[in-house]
């Protein structure tokens, strides 16, 4: 049955005592929150970009996501579209060796990512920040030792809600979900002015349309007149061996009216007619066979 034999139980053997919970491996918790994609948690390689909470993606894995909408995570549901995401201009480190870091993929090791200001590398021991803007990344020691209002790296002007703080705490995704639905907001304004400044499309008729209305009209009225054309009723210029045209309106011309009596015809004009005196005068036959001269 036991405690037999001059045997001593110990106190762990006889008493239950409360498991205490697993903690967290620091070192394997920042390597996957600095190494590795949000998403699919493979390693990060360029282009690497972030959303609006700082967390850091793999660019053509998330895009593949967005395209398969029915498999995207809830934890990326505030990512809709690629506005909604910024691509990192990351400083690289010029001391970082790949090779060295997979030998030793249990421990942090060098980054290959650092603060173009002051040096610090992106191991997630010290805290980093992007703008939102422009992109770029520096460490948060740089920022506020340096408290300017312009880009350190890229030297763009930017405000204090486009400071995205990468892989923050509980309370600093309170503070950039806060910062997000700003900028949002500040979108939505910017689409609302573009559509009223840009003018209204009154939607008019069709070319086809108005050609054949057109038309219509034209056939109705008759033919335009052109009123800069002169008018036929004016004298033409006198020239050698041609006519002049009488400026008689032929709107007011009456029934007697006769060429030989108009002073306006020529002479040469006025004989092509039988009302003229050398037509009358004549003794031989005339051409016009209404005015026959027979025996």
């Amino acid at each position: 049955m036991g405690c037999d034999g001059g045997t001593i139980p110990r106190r762990d053997e006889l008493v239950k005592t409360k498991q205490k919970p697993e903690q967290k491996d620091k070192d394997s918790e920042l390597i996957f929150q600095w190494r590795c994609c949000a998403l699919t948690q493979e390693p990060l390689q360029s282009p690497i970009v972030m959303c609006g909470l700082g967390k850091l993606y793999n660019k053509v894995s998330l895009i593949e996501a967005l395209l398969n909408k029915s498999s995207m995570p809830v934890e990326i549901s505030h990512i809709k579209n690629l506005k909604d995401i910024k691509e990192l201009n990351l400083t690289p480190n010029p001391s970082y060796k790949e090779e060295e870091v997979k030998e030793k993929s249990s421990t942090i090791g060098p980054s290959p990512f650092i603060c173009p200001v002051i040096g610090l590398e992106m191991t997630g021991k010290f805290r980093f920040v992007s703008i939102w803007s422009c992109g770029c990344v520096f460490s948060e020691r740089a920022l506020k030792q340096i408290d300017i209002k312009i880009c350190h790296k890229c030297q763009q002007p930017f405000e204090p809600d486009d400071v995205v703080i990468l892989n923050g705490n509980e309370e600093d995704l309170v503070v950039m979900k806060e910062r997000l639905a700003k900028r949002q907001a500040q979108q939505k304004k910017k689409k609302e002015k573009k559509v009223k400044t840009e003018p209204e499309d009154v939607p008019g008729p069709s070319t086809s349309s108005s050609t054949s209305v057109k038309n219509e009209k034209d056939k109705k009225s008759g033919p335009k007149l052109d009123k800069t054309a002169p008018n036929m009723s004016l004298n033409l210029k006198k020239r050698p061996g041609k006519l002049q045209e009488s400026t008689v309106d032929t709107k007011k011309m009456k029934s007697d009216y006769s060429v030989a009596k108009d002073p306006q015809a020529s002479d040469v004009y006025k004989s092509l007619f039988t009302s003229h005196k050398s037509e009358k005068e004549q003794n031989r036959a005339h051409w016009v066979t209404y005015n026959p001269f027979y025996n």
